[in-house]
């Protein structure tokens, strides 16, 4: 059944890509104060509906693992993964930070550590005030009057809930009979319309999308994994923000097709989804297993790290099949 046939005209009115201007911030149709955009239609019915169809005997980790050296965001200069020891059994017997003396420390063996990374490192989340225009992000929030010196005020990665949805994965390198989609390859409304028809599956308004382009076969090798990207264009993200999905995501680092193919724009998918049409955006999926085992439809279990004002946050999203 075509996305269209589920989205009614109440439907159309709570969804925020009706409503979006083109390169403008849009008004959330939740009201003045939403922060979480389509993440509003999630409630208490849509959850236990998804709930009591989940398969609990199996269950799809859909994260990467965070270690040194991983590939990541490195467009812009941002911070690579680190992690080092704080405190290592032996260090504490020379060091005795905890001045428990030789003996204690002895008996108990301390380890700790501390990370440092960019927020949108491994698989994690864009809030929506990641990308904007002209100095706002969606629902009118501006730099000038909710952005301080150490993070935003407005709709950053804390306001989050927990996501419990109805997931689909559409496999589009599988459609197009490859392992992985061509280096920049754009993914637009017919590559998105051929798989949930080849799929047998239905795209509802509610859903957590995420689209397979093979790219996590190359991973974890950096210079087969990150350079020129295939991915979701401006058509595709449009198809399936109208169609009231609350997510979307994809395989690779950056959900769009890159280098994008808007001379103006240079992330022109983010600016849609996040300022135009307030969905949030989900990054570095694993959904190899997902692909192996034909699991197309499936209950979505996620929540990102409560940093507070961020703009992004790491997410462990997991997915169980339906009865």
């Amino acid at each position: 059944m075509c996305s269209e046939c589920f989205v009614t005209a109440a439907m159309k009115s709570r969804i925020a890509a009706h409503g979006a201007a083109f390169r403008k911030a849009t008004a959330s149709p939740f009201g003045s104060d939403d922060e979480v955009g389509m993440l509003n239609l999630m409630d208490a019915a849509s959850r236990q509906a998804i709930m009591d169809r989940a398969d609990p005997t199996k269950v799809y980790d859909l994260s990467v693992d965070n270690f040194v050296g991983m590939p990541g965001w490195f467009g812009a200069e941002d911070q690579p993964y680190q992690i080092w020891m704080t405190h290592t059994p032996e260090g504490e017997k020379i060091d005795d930070i905890m001045r428990v003396g030789k003996e204690a420390n002895d008996l108990v063996s301390y380890s700790g550590d501390s990370i440092s990374m960019y927020t949108h490192t491994g698989t994690h989340i864009d809030a929506l005030n990641h990308f904007g225009y002209d100095g706002k992000i969606f629902n009118g929030f501006s730099a000038k009057e909710h952005l301080g010196s150490r993070a935003w005020r407005k709709s950053g990665a804390d306001k989050h809930p927990p996501v419990v949805a109805r997931g689909i994965m559409l496999d589009v390198a599988a459609l197009l009979g490859v392992d992985v989609l061509p280096p920049s390859y754009g993914i637009g409304e017919a590559d998105l319309r051929g798989c949930l028809k080849h799929q047998d599956v239905e795209l509802r308004p509610g859903d957590v999308v995420l689209i397979r382009t093979g790219r996590m076969r190359l991973w974890p090798d950096r210079d087969a994994y990150l350079p020129n990207p295939p991915g979701l264009n401006r058509e595709g993200a449009e198809f399936l923000a109208k169609a009231g999905a609350i997510i979307i995501g994809a395989d690779n680092h950056c959900l769009e097709q890159a280098p994008s193919a808007d001379p103006e724009n240079w992330q022109v998918v983010h600016t849609y989804l996040l300022a135009e049409a307030g969905v949030p955006i989900l990054e570095i999926a694993n959904l190899e297993d997902l692909a192996d085992d034909k699991v197309y439809e499936f209950a979505f279990f996620g929540a990102c790290i409560r940093f507070r004002g961020a703009t992004g946050s790491p997410m462990r999203p997991i997915a169980m099949p339906l009865r």
